[in-house]
């Protein structure tokens, strides 16, 4: 696909940078093929996805959970966001928490299993950091996981791009 720099793309782009940095994530290539577009919805590469549109960063053990920007968008405003409790089990494919917007209210659900180790206190008080930030400010837990190989049932930014198309 050809990407001609037109100021949406620019402002994507400085967007993609800047998630990029802030996930841990290479931004000195370039973002054409790794940052795919569906409308106003973004994927990056780099990162795990459910069919259920959770996103997974892995770093080492640790994995970070949120909902993916397709997810958000879908939801709308978040209003309010229910996480587990530092310190509890997590199971792969089972909720650990609810996202509620001002249209709906729908379950989140884990990628891996695991012990909670951190989760994002400022959704309590800002929950729309959701919307503003899906793959940086609007993370909702980390999980140091217990089986590594759960991971293989995730889908890469271009299967989620693909599932998000049907």
């Amino acid at each position: 696909r050809a990407h001609t720099l037109t100021a949406p793309n620019m402002a994507l782009r400085q967007f993609a940078r800047q998630s990029a940095r802030s996930l841990g994530l290479r931004s000195d290539v370039s973002l054409a093929p790794a940052l795919a577009t569906r409308g106003m919805s973004t994927v990056i590469e780099g990162l795990k996805y459910m069919a259920s549109h959770e996103w997974a960063k892995v770093d080492g053990d640790t994995v970070t959970v949120g909902i993916t920007d397709h997810a958000q968008a879908e939801l709308g405003d978040v209003v309010y966001v229910e996480l587990p409790e530092v310190g509890s089990e997590v199971s792969a494919k089972s909720t650990f928490g609810v996202v509620e917007s001002v249209k709906a209210a729908s379950d989140v659900y884990s990628p891996v299993s695991g012990e909670v180790v951190a989760v994002n206190e400022d959704l309590a008080d800002s929950p729309g950091k959701v919307n503003e930030g899906a793959y940086t400010d609007g993370w909702m837990m980390k999980v140091k996981m217990t089986d590594p190989k759960e991971l293989d049932a995730l889908m890469d930014a271009k299967a989620y791009e693909a599932s998000c198309d049907h």
